[in-house]
């Protein structure tokens, strides 16, 4: 296969995407999937895929396409609507950062027998994240990512290989039977971050942008969607991976998965242990530590890089330049969110996993809005017409709308009848 011309320049923001959104859905969500209901979501996890994917694929094509990003277009909408999406930035970054940092610090402690408490760990690691970033810059970080997704990558299918003959696929089907019981909050968490939050489609559009200032050359709306294209099949397929180790090692064992911390963390490495035999522990948990660590550099860049955006374009009657570098809001943005980690890590010491339920599901509440937004924004006259989505992937965002505003309902009534 012939890769088209200039491909290997753009290539870079899918994966910074996939590392983004392989972290807390694969890892946990999608194990703890397998766990408990074997193949039995499987179907839900290719659908939550398959209807989030235009609202994703969307960051990145009107980027090539308009040299902005969806920031630019969420204030061409309207004032609210940028300030809408700035706000809820604030609020999903902090929880979202908070999760990830909390499940990497038990990570730290259980491989290398650390007794620091988990707040001590995750501020040192993302202090050494930030400093990573800022010495490396975006350069750096594209560096970084494709080595880190490369070793995940192998690594994971490796093990679901060598798992797969332990594997009962008689659970397996397109949609949850009455045998497939969950509760509807790990149903929600499940569908919130698979295979990642929607607001990671503006962060798409910035690293699409930040790629082309990199290199001081346009990106084409085919290449930017090539690019995008490579990572998201990416995550699909390690998410089922994902699903694979939890049905073929913890299913049927008895054994649930602990909210504590640490206990957890053992689990989760034990699945891959059990893998690949016990004599490959160390390498198993660089692969586990890897894949965590991927998210938490990705996120830690990511949210302060929107909010600098955010900040442009409330702050200035002009809007950035196409070519224009991250700003001051950035670093305060990191130092600031630094801060808020240390105090959310020290407040959700005792529990893992309800941590990463909370912020799952309000990342799928606030999934419609998003969603919503980058229809807006892909269909608006700052679209050329001929770059403009098909009427099928229309047709199939409009259907995502529709399926997670109506799950998202169903959930809060339930809370309230409960």
């Amino acid at each position: 296969m012939t890769l088209p011309a200039g491909f290997w320049k753009a290539f870079g923001p899918g994966l910074m995407w996939a590392a983004a959104a392989i972290g807390v859905s694969h890892l946990v969500q999608s194990t703890r999937a397998g766990a408990m209901a074997g193949f039995g979501l499987s179907g839900i996890i290719i659908l939550a895929l398959v209807l989030k994917y235009p609202f994703f694929a969307f960051g990145p094509q009107y980027a090539a396409a308009t040299g902005r990003s969806l920031v630019e277009g969420y204030r061409r909408i309207g004032s609210w609507a940028l300030w809408l999406y700035f706000l809820m930035q604030l609020v999903t970054g902090v929880i979202h950062q908070v999760a990830i940092l909390l499940l990497m610090a038990y990570l730290i402690q259980l491989a290398f027998g650390i007794d620091s408490p988990v707040w001590v760990i995750g501020g040192l690691l993302y202090a050494g994240c930030a400093t990573w970033l800022a010495v490396g810059r975006f350069r750096g970080l594209d560096y970084a990512i494709k080595l880190v997704v490369a070793v995940l990558a192998v690594s994971t299918l490796i093990a679901a290989a060598i798992a797969a003959p332990r594997a009962d696929f008689s659970s397996l089907s397109l949609w949850p039977g009455a045998a497939t019981a969950v509760p509807l909050g790990f149903f929600l968490a499940l569908v919130g971050f698979m295979p990642a939050p929607i607001e990671m489609s503006v962060m798409s559009s910035l690293w699409t942008l930040e790629k082309e200032r990199l290199h001081k050359r346009r990106t084409s709306v085919a290449l930017a969607g090539l690019d995008f294209k490579i990572g998201y099949v990416g995550t699909g397929v390690l998410a089922l991976a994902f699903l694979l180790l939890g049905a073929a090692v913890l299913q049927g064992s008895g054994e649930q998965f602990s909210a504590a911390g640490a206990v957890f963390s053992g689990q989760l490495v034990d699945l891959y242990t059990n893998a690949f035999g016990e004599a490959t522990r160390p390498l198993v948990l660089v692969a586990v530590l890897t894949t965590v660590f991927s998210t938490t550099l990705i996120v830690i860049d990511g949210f302060p890089r929107a909010i600098d955006r955010c900040v442009k374009n409330l702050g200035g009657r002009e809007e950035p330049r196409h070519d224009a570098p991250i700003g001051r809001s950035y670093w305060v943005t990191v130092i600031a969110f630094g801060v808020l980690n240390v105090i959310g890590l020290s407040l959700f010491t005792s529990s893992l996993t309800p941590m990463i339920d909370f912020a799952t599901i309000f990342t799928f509440a606030t999934a419609p809005v998003l969603g919503y937004l980058n229809v807006r924004v892909i269909t608006s006259d700052d679209m050329p017409r001929e770059l403009q989505p098909r009427a099928g992937m229309l047709i199939l965002a409009y259907v995502g709308l529709l399926a997670l505003s109506g799950t998202t309902v169903v959930y809060l009534i339930s809370r309230v009848a409960g």
